[in-house]
C-alpha cells in the first residue's frame, strides 16, 4: 500500500557561525559489544561542523545568540524555526546518520488525529517509544501527533520508504545503541550500488521485528556482510547478532 497523504518536506540550510540552522517547514546486556560505533559521529540531519556534539550546552548558547529570534535549538548543532508542528509547546527533532540515531527529548502523545490513528508503545518508564501504524496513517500526521518536526525522517529511521498498516515504527531511538545506515554504509564511496544494500537492510528490519534472529544471521551472512566496504562496520553487526539481543537489533534495524 502506498503511503497515504505522502508529503515531501524540503529543508533550506543556513550556516550560522559554522553551525547549522535548518529552515524546515512547520508541518503539522550488549552495550560493550556494540560500543565501537562512535557516539559523536556526524548525522544526515546535522553535518559535523565545529565538533558540535562535544559540548552541546555551549553550542546551544552560541546558536541562540547567532540565529536570532524565531528559532529553537534541537541538539547536534541544529536550530529550526520554532512553533512547529503547530500547537506544540516543545519541538522534537530526529537526528539520524553516522551510525547513530537520537531525538531531543521525550515524546508527548497529543492523541489520535485523522491520519494518525495508531497506538503508541511505551517503554518501561512510560515514555513513548514506538508507534503501530493504522490504515490511512501518514508520516506528516504521525509527526504532528508527537510534535516531531522532521516527520519524514521517521521513514529513514525505520529503514523504509513507505509505511504499512500493522508496522511498528521506532520513534524514540536510544543514542547509545548503533543504528545501521539506510541509504548506504558510512564507509561507502561515490558510485556505491546501494539498492542491494537497502534490500538487505530492509530484510534485516523485517526479521528483527518478527523476532527471528536466525533469519537475521542468515541474511547478514549471505547478503549484507559482503556489502560493507569497511569490515569493521560489519563486525559490529556480527557481534550484536552473536549476542542475540532483540531490543538492540530492533534499534539497529528499526
Amino acid at each position: 500500500m502506498s503511503l497515504a497523504g505522502r508529503v515531501t518536506l524540503g529543508a533550506a540550510v543556513l550556516v550560522v557561525g559554522g553551525l547549522v540552522v535548518l529552515a524546515a517547514p512547520a508541518v503539522a546486556s550488549v552495550a560493550g559489544v556494540v560500543s565501537s560505533w562512535a557516539n559523536s559521529a556526524p548525522t544526515e540531519e546535522s553535518p559535523e561542523l565545529d565538533s558540535v556534539v562535544s559540548d552541546d550546552a555551549a553550542v546551544e548558547k552560541r546558536m541562540q545568540g547567532e540565529s536570532g529570534d524565531g528559532y529553537v535549538y534541537v541538539g547536534n548543532g541544529t536550530a529550526i524555526p520554532e512553533n512547529g508542528p503547530a500547537g506544540c509547546e516543545e519541538t522534537r527533532w530526529l537526528h539520524v546518520g553516522g551510525g547513530r540515531a537520537s531525538i531531543n527529548g521525550h515524546l508527548i502523545d497529543r492523541g489520535v488525529n485523522e491520519l494518525a490513528r495508531g497506538t503508541a508503545g511505551l517503554d518501561a518508564e512510560g515514555n513513548v517509544k514506538t508507534y503501530t501504524v493504522e490504515p490511512g496513517d501518514a508520516l506528516y500526521a504521525i509527526g504532528d501527533r508527537f510534535c516531531i518536526a522532521n516527520a519524514l525522517t521517521i521513514a529513514t529511521l525505520n529503514h523504509t520508504r513507505t509505511i504499512q498498516p500493522g508496522e511498528v515504527l521506532l520513534l524514540a531511538p536510544d543514542s547509545s545503541v548503533p543504528w545501521v545506515e539506510y541509504f548506504n554504509p558510512r564507509s561507502a564511496e561515490a558510485g556505491y550500488q546501494q539498492i542491494p544494500y537497502q534490500l538487505a537492510v530492509e530484510a534485516m528490519s523485517a526479521a528483527a521485528w518478527a523476532g527471528d534472529v536466525n533469519q537475521m544471521r542468515d541474511i547478514f551472512t549471505n547478503e549484507l556482510r559482503a556489502l560493507y566496504p569497511d569490515p569493521a562496520e560489519a563486525d559490529v553487526i556480527a557481534n550484536a547478532l552473536d549476542a542475540g539481543d532483540l531490543d538492540v537489533l530492533r534499534q539497529m534495524f528499526a
